[in-house]
C-alpha cells in the first residue's frame, strides 16, 4: 500500500537488507502513541548569538489564537516538549526567523512546525502561504491529520494534498493556506499547473530531510521548489540524523538558520551493565542464548542481528525449543510490523528478534535486556557505536537498570567489543556461561 513515490526510497547495506528510511519513519509515527520522554540535551546555536534566547514552558506563553490553543489542549498536549520549548518561539518569532532542527520521531516535532504553520495563516487570504514537504504520501497524510486535530477549532483554515491522484483543472489558483505533499507533485503544482504562486508562500517546511535526500529525484524536485521561493519566506528543515551531506542539504536550503541539536546523552550507558559471552560459531551462539533465556522471560527482551536470514535462522530454531519469540523483519509490510510491536508491547511476547533495519526508534519501556546476536558493523567492518547505542538504549531506559550481552565468535568480533569501550570509555565484562549463578545479575 506504500505509494509509488516510496519505492525509490530505499538505501542498501551491505548485508543485502534494505532499508527503506521512509517506511521506518511511518512506522514510528504509527506506533507512538505519546511523546517519548526524551533525555537528550537539546543544543542551540542561534543565528545571532546577541539576540535573547527564548524558551518557553507553557504553550500560554506562546501567545497563540485562543481557537488554537484549544486545539493543542484538545490533543492532549499539556506541556511543550523539550525540542518545543526552544523551537515554538523561534517558529514563532517576529520578524520570521529560520530554523534546521534535529529531532528524532516522538519528539513532538510534526505538532510544533503544525502550530507555526496554523498560526501563521491569515485565513483573510485565500491562497497557499504555507508549504510543506515530505518524501512519501503516506507521511503527508500523517502530518495532515495533525494540523487538522490541532486546527479542529479553526474552521477558516483550509489545508490540501498535493500528492499523486489529486488532480485540478490547469489554471486553478488553490485557496487552501496551507498544503502538505510530495516533493514531484508539489513542483508541478507550482510550475506546470500554476495551482500554488511560489512567490506568496511566506512559511516552508522541509520534513525529513535525511529520507529526503536518500531519494535523488526528491533531493533535486526539494531545491527546485526552494529556488522559486522569495528570499522572505521563512525555511524550517527537520531531520532525525545530520550526517555531513544531510547537512550540506539543509545550508543549502535554508539560509542564515538557527540550529537546535539533540546532544547524545551518552549516560545513559551508566544504568546499563554491559558484559560479553565467548562463543566458537553460531550454534554455539544459540545455546547460550537458551541458556540466558531463563533470564530473558523475566522482563523483555530484543535481540539484534545483522541479516534477516539470520534474524529468522534464529527466530525458528528458538521456537523449536518452545520459546515465544516475535520476529521483525523487513519483509514484512508497515502494518505488520506494527502489530509485531503492538504484541511485543503489551508483553504477549517476550522477546523480539530484529535486525538493525527494523530496529530504528521502536520505543517499549519494559526492555531490560538487549542482546547483540551480532555485533553492530559499519561497512568497513569497524564497530557502528552510535548503532550499539540505540541498540542498547533501549534498555535501562527511564532511569531503570538494563542489561546488555554481546556475543563474540571470533578475534574480530573481540576487536568490535575493545573499540566499543574505547569510544565510550566503559568496560564491557566477561560473563562465563558455565557460571549460570553469574547471570544471576537479571533477576536483581
Amino acid at each position: 500500500w506504500l505509494s509509488p513515490e516510496t519505492s525509490e526510497n530505499e538505501v542498501w547495506r551491505k548485508d543485502g537488507d534494505k532499508v527503506d528510511l521512509a517506511e521506518q519513519s511511518l512506522l514510528n509515527k504509527i506506533i507512538r502513541r505519546s511523546l517519548v520522554r526524551n533525555r537528550n540535551q537539546v543544543e542551540v546555536l542561534q543565528r545571532d548569538p546577541s539576540s535573547p534566547l527564548y524558551s518557553v514552558k507553557t504553550f500560554e506563553e506562546l501567545r497563540l489564537k485562543p481557537e488554537l490553543l484549544k486545539g493543542v489542549y484538545n490533543m492532549g498536549f499539556n506541556r511543550p516538549s523539550r525540542i518545543q520549548e526552544n523551537a515554538l518561539p523561534m517558529m514563532l518569532a517576529q520578524p520570521p526567523q529560520n530554523l534546521i532542527a534535529q529531532s528524532q520521531s516522538g519528539t513532538g516535532k510534526t505538532a510544533a512546525f503544525s502550530l507555526a504553520m496554523l498560526s501563521h495563516v491569515n485565513t483573510a487570504n485565500k491562497w497557499t502561504q504555507c508549504l510543506c514537504i515530505v518524501p512519501t504520501y503516506e507521511l503527508a497524510l500523517q502530518i495532515g491529520q495533525v494540523i487538522e486535530q490541532m486546527g479542529k477549532f479553526c474552521p477558516d483554515v483550509k489545508m490540501a494534498y498535493a500528492i499523486r491522484g489529486n488532480r485540478m483543472e490547469r489554471g486553478t489558483k488553490l485557496q487552501e493556506q496551507i498544503v502538505i505533499g510530495t516533493p514531484g507533485t508539489v513542483l508541478d503544482w507550482c510550475t506546470k499547473y500554476r495551482h500554488i504562486d511560489p512567490k506568496k508562500i511566506s512559511m516552508f517546511v522541509l520534513d525529513e530531510a535525511d529520507v529526503m535526500i536518500a531519494t535523488q529525484g526528491h533531493r533535486d524536485q526539494s531545491i527546485r521548489i526552494h529556488r522559486m521561493l522569495t528570499k522572505d519566506c521563512q525555511m524550517l528543515l527537520f531531520s532525525a540524523t545530520f550526517e555531513d551531506s544531510v547537512w550540506r542539504f539543509a545550508e543549502q536550503v535554508v539560509p542564515d538558520p538557527n540550529i537546535i541539536r539533540l546532544k547524545r546523552e551518552e549516560e545513559t550507558l551508566d544504568t546499563i551493565k554491559q558484559f560479553y559471552v565467548l562463543c566458537k560459531e553460531k550454534e554455539d551462539k544459540f545455546t547460550a542464548l537458551c541458556d540466558l533465556y531463563g533470564c530473558l522471560t523475566i522482563a523483555q527482551a530484543m535481540i539484534f542481528c545483522h541479516t534477516r536470514k539470520m534474524a529468522s535462522w534464529l527466530t525458528t530454531n528458538l521456537i523449536k525449543e518452545g520459546h515465544q519469540v516475535a520476529l521483525l523483519s523487513g519483509e514484512m509490510t508497515v502494518e505488520q510490523r506494527a502489530a509485531v510491536i503492538e504484541r511485543y508491547r503489551n508483553g504477549k511476547e517476550k522477546v523480539l528478534v530484529t535486525t538493525n533495519v527494523c530496529s530504528r526508534g521502536i520505543d517499549v519501556e519494559q526492555v531490560s535486556l538487549v542482546v547483540n546476536f551480532d555485533l553492530p558493523m559499519d561497512m568497513d567492518g569497524n564497530a557502528d557505536n552510535e548503532t550499539y547505542l540505540h541498540r542498547i538504549g533501549r534498555t535501562g531506559r527511564f532511569g531503570k537498570r538494563g542489561f546488555a550481552v554481546n556475543m563474540v565468535d571470533s578475534k574480530h568480533s573481540m576487536d568490535i567489543i575493545n573499540q566499543i569501550e574505547m569510544h565510550f570509555n566503559r568496560r564491557i565484562k566477561k560473563l562465563d556461561m558455565s557460571n549460570l549463578d553469574e547471570i544471576e545479575f537479571l533477576q536483581s
